[in-house]
């Protein structure tokens, strides 16, 4: 009687967006998450979440505290919280208002909590090394914020537990990313008339609907699609690319080798 055989778990990746107050991870705020979990063998979608994060105030983060200059504090010194940096052009161009935020947003240390939840709950048991990754277009902006959101929690550990990353020199962890402009550029360099990878450029290149740009869920849903446009084509049977094909021969080895 043969074995069956057993099914292994899908390898899952979380498609991370953030919309915010402004580009500096230090002092501007998030103002919406979005993320979407995927199967990457199949890339079905499997959940969502989307939240607005309440108005905050700026926390003091113990690694920076420590690179931070000490000076003798005057007594007219103001110890009052100070609030994020919310930056006028930042919030129109991502249509969102300060009363939305107050209105429709939570605290950032609940938000940090439900996205762990989320990612948690989506993550099925795998290896150390099969633990899912963060996607995004631009990731690198995104993961400065994401950094900040699990920080002001006090929540990096637990962020640490659940995604694949690695230390830095200084000892800080960051989580592991693909960003969708280097694999948008790997795709699609060969192309002479491709001169940009802008997320928009790109879905309409690649026949994705962008309905919402600048929505932070918009944009997640967007981008997972042109990670599963591009993926298709490097899984093509045979090597193929379209449009000027690639064909990797193997070469004739020549080296000589010799046992020991």
């Amino acid at each position: 009687m043969a074995i069956p055989k057993q099914e292994r778990n899908p390898m899952i990746a979380f498609t991370l967006d953030f919309e915010t107050g402004g580009l500096k991870c230090q002092t501007n705020a998030v103002t919406q998450i979005a993320v979407h979990a995927t199967r990457l063998d199949t890339f079905e979608h499997i959940a969502s979440f989307v939240r607005y994060i309440q108005p905050y105030f700026r926390k003091e983060i113990k690694a920076l505290a420590q690179n931070k200059r000490k000076t003798l504090k005057s007594k007219y010194d103001n110890d009052e919280p100070e609030l994020m940096i919310y930056e006028d052009d930042a919030l129109k161009y991502t249509a969102i208002t300060m009363d939305m935020l107050h209105q429709q947003g939570e605290p950032i240390e609940q938000v940090a909590q439900d996205v762990l939840k989320f990612m948690q709950d989506n993550t099925p048991k795998c290896s150390k090394n099969m633990k899912p990754f963060i996607i995004g277009q631009n990731i690198g902006f995104d993961e400065g914020f994401f950094c900040q959101m699990m920080e002001y929690a006090g929540l990096m550990k637990e962020a640490q537990k659940l995604l694949r990353g690695h230390v830095d020199f200084y000892g800080n962890w960051h989580p592991l990313t693909l960003d969708t402009i280097l694999l948008g550029q790997l795709a699609l360099c060969h192309k002479p008339d491709v001169t940009s990878y802008k997320l928009e450029l790109m879905c309409e290149r690649l026949g994705i609907e962008l309905d919402d740009a600048h929505d932070a869920d918009a944009d997640v849903a967007a981008t997972t699609g042109v990670v599963a446009v591009l993926t298709q084509r490097m899984r093509n049977v045979g090597g193929t690319v379209e449009d000027g094909g690639i064909s990797i021969a193997k070469s004739e080895k020549t080296r000589k080798h010799f046992k020991i």
